[in-house]
């Protein structure tokens, strides 16, 4: 059973934080933690895209955790890029420790100027279950109800489903 750390970076809703704690404890028998991290993440930031560059961060909380057992899952309110792409919602390292979600694209007013906070919370976890995915050693999954099928936009995230397909959820280590 693995343990699954939640990070909080420029990240300032206590009480989201405990929501979505509370739904990973309901979906894994794994441990699940909140993680103190002094993440520095500001050279990371382009002046050019007004974005954060995942990767980097990703890499500056490596060193940082090292002794820290489990996953570890970065939560931010920043909004997120890799050079390749427009944006990302997140970043995981394919079999590894570590990934990203920021919520920033997620939230509804992003688009329609309207605040809908189930929404982003429904969104949210289908972010962080796809990226401890990866974590956990699954690809892109073709089944648009998997939470694990890619998503370009915000509609594709609101289309696939909130839980890992049979096929999928056979790789995922401490599942319910």
């Amino acid at each position: 059973m693995t343990c699954i750390n939640i990070a909080p970076v420029k990240f300032s809703n206590n009480s989201f934080l405990k929501k979505i704690i509370k739904e990973l404890n309901s979906r894994f028998r794994s441990d699940i933690s909140l993680l103190a991290l002094d993440l520095e993440m500001e050279q990371t930031y382009s002046e050019d895209r007004g974005q954060f560059f995942s990767s980097q961060i990703i890499s500056l909380s490596t060193p940082l955790t090292q002794s820290v057992p489990g996953k570890i899952l970065l939560i931010t309110e920043v909004d997120l890029f890799v050079p390749v792409l427009t944006f990302v919602f997140g970043e995981a390292q394919l079999n590894g420790k570590h990934s990203i979600v920021s919520v920033c694209r997620l939230h509804e007013e992003f688009y329609s100027g309207i605040s809908d906070d189930d929404l982003l919370f429904q969104r949210t976890m289908k972010e962080v279950l796809h990226e401890l995915g990866h974590c956990f050693g699954l690809l892109h999954c073709i089944d648009w109800d998997c939470v694990m099928h890619s998503s370009q936009g915000i509609e594709e995230v609101d289309i696939k489903g909130n839980f890992y397909c049979k096929t999928c959820a056979r790789s995922v280590d401490g599942l319910k």
